[in-house]
């Protein structure tokens, strides 16, 4: 019986001879304060990539979590700005998201539309209107909201630290509870898991009310980062999620993949602009690198499914 290597090593790989060679060429990549400043930057990203990836391995995709990123964090600041209390933020914001994850879920799993044709329109209906309502105007947090009241560092540490522990409670939940099964049966084939007693429609429905969820928080973690809220945050983060769980092993046809696979692939693509800083080469090389990442994982996991 042939072993298979486990889909993230790779990328696994990849980061460790990166930072190999950052260690011997720029040791300062790795100082404390850049470096925590990077991974508080990427915590909110990491939040909504564990939902990604559950869509993706339930076999649908949600482009409108860019958007849907931005509203619920004009909803944090305007909540703010009229001096609600964080927690009352923090609800209203999380319980947002989880409404548009609802709404794709209901066309999607109940209308049985595609998922990219239902999360396109909705992810240009919350823009626009966003951007009727707000006319890009930012939104002025008031004083002791910003890190939840917390100094910088210690702000920095409790976002990184909720996130991953979010992270691997969903990464355990689908490696382990039968939620998570379900997710991979339904992504691999859903009749069979119809004709096993797993709901299809359900499930499908809860992976999409659950990136919804993921994408409020996020937007109230990266709210509370800075002293505006930019009601144009979230632009791109829909092809950032996407690539980070692809590069990570989640196999684009459903069924396949770790979420810790995921967290790896977002490591190794949100390394690569400081990388190159540090190692003194043009920063526009960025996206070509994270195109040419992305093509190459695609490749990858089309081999292995022609050879399984």
């Amino acid at each position: 019986m042939k072993r298979t290597v486990p889909r993230e090593i790779p990328v696994v790989i990849a980061l460790a001879l990166i930072f190999g060679v950052l260690a011997l060429v720029a040791p300062e990549f790795f100082d404390r304060r850049p470096l925590m400043s990077r991974f508080a930057q990427e915590a909110p990203v990491l939040i909504v990539v564990a939902g990604m990836a559950l869509v993706i391995i339930a076999r649908q995709i949600d482009i409108s979590v860019g958007s849907q990123f931005a509203v619920c964090g004009v909803i944090a600041g305007t909540l703010a700005a009229k001096e609600a209390s964080i927690p009352i933020c923090a609800v209203a914001v999380v319980g947002s998201g989880a409404l548009m994850g609802a709404i794709n879920g209901i066309f999607v799993a109940a209308l049985r539309l595609p998922s990219i044709v239902v999360t396109l329109a909705t992810m240009v209906i919350w823009r626009e209107a966003l951007r009727l309502k707000q006319q890009g105007q930012f939104i002025n947090l008031p004083a002791g909201y910003q890190w939840f009241g917390l100094e910088l560092a210690p702000g920095q540490i409790l976002e990184v630290s909720v996130a991953l522990c979010i992270f691997a409670t969903l990464a355990w939940a689908a490696a382990r509870l039968s939620a998570g099964r379900f997710v991979y049966a339904v992504g691999s084939d859903a009749e069979a898991a119809r004709l096993s007693g797993i709901p299809p429609r359900t499930t499908t429905f809860g992976v999409f009310v659950l990136l919804g969820t993921l994408c409020g928080l996020a937007a109230f973690f990266n709210a509370l980062q800075t002293p505006q809220v930019d009601p144009k945050s979230g632009t791109g983060l829909e092809m950032k999620v996407i690539a980070a769980a692809v590069v990570g092993g989640i196999a684009v046809s459903g069924g396949r993949g770790r979420l810790w696979g995921a967290f790896f692939g977002l490591l190794l693509l949100t390394t690569i602009n400081p990388a190159l800083t540090y190692l003194h080469v043009e920063a526009y090389w960025e996206k070509a690198i994270q195109g040419a990442i992305v093509l190459l994982a695609v490749m990858a996991d089309s081999f292995r499914t022609k050879r399984t």
